[in-house]
């Protein structure tokens, strides 16, 4: 009874490790060493949990002021990315008039027009796509330094390959639009090359010429923005070699009696 009033003095039973709860419900005749000892436990126990809150505590701690760090590194960098992307938006709206401004002052349309290129519906029109292209293209000029200063630098280098692949959607546009005009231009030159022809004939050859030279810059195109490069070169070369294969056939068959002609004539002199 004595052990039992001194051990609750000491601690609780709930403080109390098992092994010396099992001591207490055995009622084990203890002497005042071994209650001394365990005084000693208990109090080694009290003093392991109190380091133990206070460590899950302080890491608590340490990890609210490392977020709160975070946040007010960011915050700057946040505000500067907003205001770099901000003015490029407004640089690149400023650009996308200045090149329809230009595209209009040259009558681009008209002209494009004028050589039978296809119109666009609506406001999808040839100006608009070239200034879109423009304005895209500084957006994205501008969004490659913010992904760097918000630190995203996979967003980054995304874009930086998006950015470089722009150019070429730019210049397959533009190969278009000239290959446009060089068709039409194929087409009517032809078409007064041949007016000894019939009205039938020679707007079959003409529209032959124009069709050849859509295609050819069709694959041009295809192969500017890198689609199926192999295939597109495969029907490259198939391209050509039919319109070899079918020039020479069509000469050939058709110029049958004057071949003949030039070379009796050049048989005769040679005798």
């Amino acid at each position: 009874e004595p052990v039992t009033k001194s051990l609750k003095g000491s601690c609780s039973t709930a403080e109390l490790p098992a092994h010396l709860d099992t001591i207490i419900l055995i009622n084990f005749p203890l002497d005042k060493q071994v209650l001394h000892s365990i005084d000693w436990e208990c109090a080694k126990y009290r003093k392991e949990v109190k380091n133990m809150t206070g460590d899950i505590g302080t890491a608590l701690l340490t990890s609210f002021n490392n977020a709160l760090l975070l946040i007010a590194n960011f915050i700057p960098r946040f505000i500067l990315g907003l205001i770099i992307i901000l003015i490029g938006i407004i640089v690149a709206s400023i650009l996308k008039q200045v090149v329809l401004g230009l595209l209009k002052a040259f009558k681009v349309e008209e002209l494009l027009r004028r050589y039978g290129v296809p119109e666009a519906r609506g406001d999808l029109t040839w100006s608009n796509i070239l200034s879109e292209i423009v304005r895209w293209f500084v957006i994205l000029v501008v969004l490659v330094p913010t992904a760097d200063i918000w630190g995203l630098p996979r967003v980054g280098v995304l874009l930086n390959e998006f950015l470089l692949y722009l150019p070429n959607v730019l210049v397959a546009a533009i190969i278009a639009l000239i290959g446009f005009v060089l068709a039409q231009l194929g087409h009517d030159v032809v078409l007064a090359s041949i007016k000894g022809l019939s009205a039938e004939t020679s707007n079959t050859i003409a529209s032959v010429t124009r069709w050849s030279i859509i295609v050819f810059v069709i694959l041009i195109v295809l192969n500017q923005l890198g689609v199926a490069t192999d295939l597109i070169r495969i029907l490259f070369i198939g391209f050509v070699a039919m319109i070899a294969i079918a020039g020479g056939l069509a000469f050939g068959l058709g110029g049958q009696n004057v071949a003949r002609d030039i070379l009796e004539t050049l048989k005769k002199k040679l005798r």
